[in-house]
C-alpha cells in the first residue's frame, strides 16, 4: 500500500468517525418533551403586541400572525364582558318599564280629546322615521342574536334552526344596514334645526318632563327635552354603529387586528346603548302616552294634546296660520 493510498484511508476514517461523533452528540442534544414550553410559557414570555409569526410565501404577510396575546384580551372582553352589558342592558330597561308602568301608569290627555287635530309629521318624516325604525328592529334582533343567541335561542330552537336562523340573519343585518344608515342621515338633516340645546331643556328636565302622574307639562317645542335626547342619541349612537359595522364588513378599511377588534367591541356597546334607548321610546310612543302614536302613523295629533306636550310649538304653527281639522264623523284616532 503506497503513502499515499495510506493518507487517504486515514483521511476517510477519521470523516467517518467525526461524523459519527457529531450525530451521535446531535441525537443526544434533541429532546423535544424537555426542551419544549407550553403555549402559556410561549404567551407569558411575549410582551403586550407581540405576535408570534410564521414564515409565508404570499405576499400578504399578516397571513403569517399564527397567535397575538391580545387575542385573549378582546375574547375575554367579548365573551365575559360585552356579552353581559348587552343582556344588562335589555333586561334593566325592561324592568324599568314596567315598573314604570305599574307605578304610573298611562299618561292620559288631561283636557280629554278635542276633536280637532293639527299636522305634526308630514308623510316624508313618517316613512323616514318607520324605515329606520323597522330596519333597526331587524338590526338588533339579529345582532342580539349573534352576540347572546347561543344561550338564550340555541337551546330551545335545536342547533340546525339556530344555523340556519343566523345564517339568514346575518344578511338581513348585513343588507339593512344601508337603509338604517341613509336614514340616520336625513334624520339628521331634517330635524337638527328643532333639536339644538335650549334654556327650556333645563326646565323640562326638573320637571321631569311632565312624566309623573298629574305632573305638570313643560312648556317645549317641536321636540322636548327628552325627544332631543332621543335625536342625538340616534344619530350619535347611529353613527358609530354605522361607522364600525362598515369596518367589519369590510376589514380592509382598517389597518391591523386590533382595529378590527376595537371596532367590534365599540360596535357592540353603541348598539346596546341603542337598543335600549329605544325600549324606552317604544313604551313612551304607545302604552306610556295617550295620543303620541297618533304623530307618526297618521301624522296628526289632536289639539289638546299639543298643547298639553308642545304648547309653543302649537303657538308657532297657529301664528302660521295652520287651522286645525276636524276628522270625519266616525273616525276613530290611531292608538
Amino acid at each position: 500500500m503506497t503513502r499515499t493510498t495510506t493518507r487517504i484511508i486515514a483521511a476517510l476514517a477519521a470523516i467517518g468517525l467525526g461524523a459519527g461523533r457529531a450525530a451521535a452528540q446531535s441525537t443526544e442534544a434533541i429532546n423535544p418533551t424537555a426542551r419544549s414550553v407550553t403555549e402559556g410559557q410561549l404567551l407569558d414570555a411575549l410582551k403586550f403586541g407581540d405576535t408570534i409569526r410564521g414564515r409565508i410565501t404570499i405576499p400578504n404577510q399578516s397571513a403569517a400572525d399564527l397567535e397575538k396575546p391580545t387575542n385573549k384580551v378582546w375574547m375575554w372582553l367579548n365573551l365575559e364582558v360585552i356579552d353581559w352589558v348587552i343582556i344588562a342592558a335589555v333586561l334593566v330597561t325592561l324592568a324599568v318599564v314596567v315598573i314604570f308602568y305599574l307605578r304610573i301608569g298611562r299618561l292620559e290627555i288631561d283636557k280629554g280629546r278635542s276633536g280637532r287635530t293639527i299636522t305634526r309629521f308630514n308623510i316624508f318624516e313618517r316613512v323616514m322615521h318607520w324605515t329606520m325604525a323597522s330596519s333597526f328592529v331587524v338590526l338588533a334582533l339579529s345582532g342580539l342574536n349573534v352576540a347572546i343567541g347561543r344561550y338564550v335561542v340555541q337551546p330551545w330552537l335545536g342547533e340546525a334552526a339556530f344555523g340556519t336562523a343566523t345564517h339568514w340573519g346575518k344578511l338581513a343585518h348585513n343588507y339593512l344596514a344601508w337603509p338604517f344608515m341613509l336614514c340616520v342621515v336625513l334624520t339628521f338633516l331634517v330635524w337638527v334645526r328643532h333639536n339644538m340645546p335650549s334654556r327650556l331643556d333645563i326646565a323640562w328636565f326638573k320637571a321631569g318632563g311632565g312624566l309623573l302622574k298629574n305632573g305638570a307639562h313643560p312648556p317645549a317645542t317641536k321636540f322636548n327635552a327628552g325627544q332631543k335626547v332621543v335625536f342625538w342619541a340616534v344619530v350619535l349612537g347611529g353613527s358609530a354603529v354605522a361607522v364600525t359595522g362598515l369596518a367589519l364588513m369590510f376589514p380592509y378599511l382598517l389597518g391591523s387586528p386590533l382595529q378590527w377588534q376595537a371596532a367590534q367591541v365599540v360596535h357592540a356597546l353603541a348598539a346596546a346603548g341603542l337598543i335600549a334607548m329605544t325600549i324606552g321610546h317604544i313604551y313612551i310612543a304607545t302604552a306610556g302616552s295617550e295620543g303620541a302614536l297618533e304623530a307618526m302613523t297618521t301624522g296628526e295629533v289632536d289639539v289638546n294634546w299639543a298643547e298639553q306636550h308642545h304648547s309653543l310649538w302649537l303657538k308657532e304653527e297657529m301664528a302660521k296660520g295652520t287651522t286645525p281639522r276636524t276628522p270625519p264623523t266616525g273616525a276613530t284616532p290611531a292608538e
